[in-house]
């Protein structure tokens, strides 16, 4: 029986050669799936950010739905609706797509408001308030949502408390010219389609639900001793200084940061964690939620408050 480490490996090799020159961008999306949080991709059409899902999805042999996030999408159609059937005289209830193991929510932002906040209580709750009544959600339950850049046409800007239920935010950016080169190199000459398919990837089961419940369970026992607590309290506090940052982080951010870098532990196969496991974490879990008092990128903004912090 192969190890949490080396098992976790092999998915992490997989996804690698799915999505071509992106190591990071995986580790910390393997991170956020450990950390039991959800997943915000924010990058160009075309970078692979739906084949990351979907691959992400295939290798932990999870049961893996899409929606299409549109302007004209309701609430019903993401939580569900119910419908009078004539044969027995009664409503029946038809569950909707989010009743899933991992939902991709594509181009979140093109959806407006109303249709977004479906997804608050289940993000947060883990169940979904429909028609008066409460309905559990699978366990695990992994939202992952993509969204474009903002100046892009008809994009509507997600809410602060919507970006807040996304532990992580990463973007993955145009591949470098070697990942490229071999991207095109195994597109099949005739069809002109990816043989890896890069639509719709196809990846064993290297793992399934219940090891991925158990993984998320001891990544909660990673030891975090009081030099790294002490580190991590420096940051929180140094982003609620007003006269640097507008918007600090929250509580919640914390033991959100605390879980991701617990996550990259148990990845790297160590049970307890360091001050760079925090500083590796950090500009995915604080990216979108930190605000400084000038117009900066959240890059920028993160590099920012690193400065006022040094790793111990």
């Amino acid at each position: 029986m192969a190890s949490a480490s080396e098992a976790l490996q092999r998915v992490e090799n997989a996804l690698n050669e799915v999505l071509l020159g992106k190591p990071e961008p995986i580790r910390l999306a393997l991170a956020c799936l450990l950390a039991n949080g959800h997943l915000l991709i924010e990058d160009q059409p075309g970078v692979g950010k739906t084949t990351l899902a979907h691959a992400l999805a295939n290798a932990m042999g999870l049961e893996y739905r899409r929606v299409q996030f549109t302007s004209d999408l309701l609430p019903g159609d993401v939580l569900g609706v119910s419908v009078f059937e004539q044969g027995t005289g009664e409503f029946r209830f038809h569950p909707g797509p989010i009743f899933t193991q991992v939902l991709l929510a594509d181009e979140i932002n093109r959806a407006p408001p109303k249709t977004q906040s479906a997804l608050l209580e289940a993000m947060e709750e883990r169940q979904a308030s429909v028609e008066g009544a409460t309905r559990e959600l699978p366990v695990p339950f992994f939202v992952i949502a993509t969204q474009n850049p903002e100046e892009q046409v008809g994009t509507h800007p997600l809410p602060e408390s919507q970006l807040d239920r996304f532990l992580m935010r990463i973007q993955l950016g145009y591949p470098d010219a070697r990942a490229e080169r071999a991207l095109l190199e195994r597109t099949a000459p005739a069809s002109g389609t990816p043989l890896a398919a890069e639509t719709h990837p196809i990846l064993p089961h290297l793992a399934v639900p219940h090891q991925l419940r158990a993984w998320q369970d001891r990544v909660g026992e990673v030891h975090a001793e009081g030099a790294v607590l002490d580190y991590l309290q420096g940051l929180l506090a140094a982003s609620r200084d007003r006269a640097r940052f507008a918007h600090g982080l929250s509580p919640r951010a914390g033991l959100g940061l605390l879980r991701a870098a617990r996550a990259h532990a148990f990845l790297d196969g160590r049970d307890y964690t360091t001050p760079d496991d925090i500083a590796r974490v950090l500009p995915a879990v604080a990216g979108h939620r930190l605000r400084t008092r000038e117009p900066e990128t959240p890059e920028r903004s993160v590099a920012r408050l690193m400065e006022c912090v040094p790793i111990p």
